[in-house]
């Protein structure tokens, strides 16, 4: 099976936390996906978890279970594997909207995939600057 290669941003991983029945939780567990992260995600779910549990639709046990589950479903990425060219680039790109998500694009351009996010400045401002690496339900 050919599974497309997809960059998931942080919003829509505390999303899917956050909502119990959702459609990106249905995309979340398609095979035919294969989902990647730079580890910084693991930091970024930890340093909110107290948020994410309070704003939540579930039991914190589901939230745990779900957790763990999509864990599973992400390859999360050491920063270190992506060269010095695509950082720099997703720098560039980056550098005046958020650079919190550098190392979200520098991933997708590293992989040559799809970045998934609905941070809508972002998204519009790499697509100002030429970046039209998104996935789109």
């Amino acid at each position: 099976m050919n599974r497309r290669s997809i960059v998931i941003d942080t919003n829509i991983v505390f999303k899917a936390l956050r909502l119990k029945n959702s459609y990106i939780r249905e995309i979340l567990n398609q095979e035919s996906y294969h989902f990647y992260a730079p580890k910084f995600l693991l930091v970024e779910i930890f340093k909110h978890k107290e948020k994410i549990l309070k704003n939540n639709t579930q039991l914190e046990d589901e939230f745990y279970e779900y957790l763990n589950l999509l864990l599973q479903r992400i390859t999360f990425v050491n920063e270190d594997i992506i060269s010095i060219g695509n950082y720099l680039e997703a720098y560039r790109l980056c550098k005046d909207i958020d650079e919190k998500d550098v190392p979200f694009v520098a991933l997708t351009i590293q992989l040559e995939c799809d970045l998934w996010t609905f941070d809508q400045p972002i998204k519009t401002g790499l697509i100002n600057k030429g970046f039209e690496h998104f996935f789109e339900m």
